[in-house]
């Protein structure tokens, strides 16, 4: 099916199909959730009943909600303020049943007259995945979503994480939260969205879960999704869930690591090709596009006043613009088409975490990967060694960057890029820098520990 580059009004027996759908599933709530500059989830929620009215003409609110901050703050801007309304409307089409009586649609942007709002995130995915269509590519994406769990407690001061930590990779993580573990598995299941792995992972308390890829504009929402159903599941064992890109002041922090493959019809642009490790001349121009703008759009990648901290050589956290086949010390990391990886060839970019709207990041990765295409950028020299082992002399002259070293820096970049300006259009670039610039001055008034603990959860639900 082609994707519209706008989300369309249903007919009414359209709406009443899918209302009703839900009702026999007994559904009671529709809760629609809005991922806005700063990476927050927002949400309203109807009676199933008014399933239709919250589908078209949606629900009032005000454009505020774009520049909503992770304090709760608000960045007014000159063209974001107090005056003027917006309506939210949810994708009834995308609407899954998560159990206990509710319902979840992801959210767009609409004005009141029904035009779509420009500076939707989810709109703008949804354009670029249509241009992408458009030009004859089909396109996966797929989530790594890493968390640490907490005692419930700690959202009031003990940040102790759940269980005895490690080891890392272990079985005894597993076992110890084997319960809600066991939950996130079921409701997984139930609510259709498949986990490819799950894992404790390096860090203290954490744990790594890969979702099944699918189109970008649908991997974002499986994402939003993702976290949902994870923080219920904790609830519900008492437990807290920190998505956050750094959760101690020290060690290793949250990843949302993103891969992504591409074909023209049937065939595969980062294998079968005459290129390194089978690269096609399509695919080497999207890696080099991603390597290249790399430090312009990390801005939108490794966002917050947090990302930073994360964004650290040593971590595997992608923290060098270049690329390496395997290499997990590169911003996009080459996966082959080996007999060992059944989901074929496909690049995984490491430097996004949890704090970036993932609908923006999404948008971001496909439209510099259109971009490429056009502009037929060069693959660059692959880097085979751990960047973080060279030289500043040395990375120079292979033409390597570190990003996100500064956040103040990489949002000055950000709106200096042609290409981010491109993609996400002026108007969600202006919420955008100033969501995250706030975050800039609320770094200024704490020390790196203190902004952690502050900020510990606000991207959990």
């Amino acid at each position: 099916m082609t994707t519209s580059p706008h989300l369309g009004v249903m007919g009414a027996d359209e709406i009443d199909r899918h209302a009703s759908n839900l009702r026999g599933a007994g559904v009671r709530l529709l809760r629609g959730t809005f991922a806005d500059a700063g990476g927050v989830l927002r949400a309203k929620q109807v009676p199933i009943s008014r399933a239709g009215a919250f589908h078209s003409p949606g629900l009032g609110a005000s454009p505020v909600w774009v520049i909503f901050c992770i304090d709760d703050g608000i960045a007014f801007t000159e063209n974001f303020g107090a005056v003027g309304d917006m309506r939210l409307r949810a994708d009834l089409e995308a609407a899954v049943d998560i159990g206990d009586g509710v319902a979840w649609a992801p959210l767009e942007l609409f004005d009141q007259d029904g035009a779509p709002m420009s500076f939707c995130p989810r709109g703008i995915l949804r354009g670029q995945q249509a241009a992408a269509e458009t030009d004859g590519l089909s396109v996966l994406a797929a989530a790594e979503i890493e968390l640490v769990l907490f005692g419930a407690a700690a959202a009031s001061g003990d940040a102790a994480a759940a269980g005895s930590g490690g080891p890392a990779y272990g079985l005894r993580p597993l076992m110890e939260q084997a319960p809600f573990l066991d939950d996130v598995h079921r409701d997984f299941d139930d609510a259709g969205l498949a986990i490819e792995q799950l894992h404790a992972e390096y860090g203290t308390g954490q744990i790594e879960l890969s979702i099944a890829p699918a189109a970008p504009l649908q991997a974002a929402d499986a994402n939003v999704l993702a976290r949902i159903l994870l923080g219920r599941a904790a609830r519900r064992h008492g437990l807290a869930v920190s998505f956050s890109p750094k959760v101690f002041a020290e060690g290793i922090g949250n990843g949302a690591h993103v891969h992504l493959s591409f074909w023209r019809g049937a065939e595969p642009l980062f294998s079968g090709g005459d290129g390194p490790h089978g690269l096609t001349d399509d695919g080497g121009a999207i890696i080099g596009a991603l390597v290249k703008h790399m430090p312009e759009v990390v801005g939108a990648l490794a966002p917050s006043l947090l990302s930073d901290a994360r964004l650290q050589p040593g971590h595997w956290s992608g923290a060098f613009a270049c690329w390496g086949l395997e290499n997990r010390e590169a911003a996009v990391r080459l996966v082959a088409g080996t007999s060992g990886n059944p989901r074929g060839a496909n690049i995984e970019v490491k430097c996004i975490d949890a704090s970036a709207n993932p609908y923006i990041a999404n948008a971001v990765l496909l439209g510099v990967a259109l971009k490429g295409l056009a502009d037929h950028d060069p693959l660059p020299p692959e880097m085979t060694l751990d960047p973080g082992s060279l030289s500043d002399d040395e990375r120079a002259a292979n033409g390597i960057v570190r990003i996100g070293e500064s956040q103040a820096e990489s949002l000055d970049a950000l709106e200096a890029s042609a290409v981010a300006q491109d993609i996400l259009g002026a108007g969600l670039m202006e919420a955008l820098l100033a969501v995250r610039r706030h975050e800039v001055e609320i770094a200024k008034e704490a020390t790196p520990a203190e902004l952690v603990e502050r900020f510990r959860f606000a991207w959990s639900v």
